[in-house]
């Protein structure tokens, strides 16, 4: 992983923002990368199960977005796609620790598309109802090395 300079009024220990922050809408959409959207979600669902979790995410993603004036940045299938996945992934590992979990799971990390069109095709995924409302997949994924 590279490391990132990330600029944010507040740090939770891992150098991400808080979730009061996230939820505030007081983020560096600039610093605000890919690895801090999945840091976020892993914080959510720390505090709540995946159902309130996941209101809570993409609820501060459409706020942000709206503050920046970037509506159309936000993606519904995305966002609930990646916390379905962590919720997954978390519930699928023994120690629940960031750095543990982060390490176990790169493919969460390294950036969202090449993942994503692992479960979707390009005209689902990129589609205006994919946009506005959580889509399922409509490709198996190849198999992984996660249990």
């Amino acid at each position: 992983m590279n490391t990132v300079v990330r600029k944010f009024e507040d740090t939770d220990p891992h150098g991400f923002p808080t979730i009061d922050d996230f939820e505030a809408g007081k983020l560096d959409p600039e610093s605000f990368d890919h690895e801090a959207h999945v840091y976020i979600a892993w914080q959510l669902l720390e505090e709540d199960d995946l159902p309130l979790a996941a209101v809570r995410f993409t609820a501060a993603l459409k706020q942000i977005t709206g503050k920046l004036g970037i509506e159309s940045k936000y993606h519904e299938t995305i966002s609930w796609f990646y916390m379905i996945l962590i919720a997954e992934r978390r519930a699928l590992q023994r120690r629940h620790d960031w750095k543990t979990f982060a390490g176990a799971n790169p493919d969460l990390l390294s950036g969202p598309i090449r993942l994503l069109e692992q479960h979707y095709s390009s005209d689902r995924l990129w589609s205006a109802l994919a946009k506005q409302q959580f889509l399922l997949p409509d490709r198996c994924a190849q198999e992984s090395s996660h249990p």
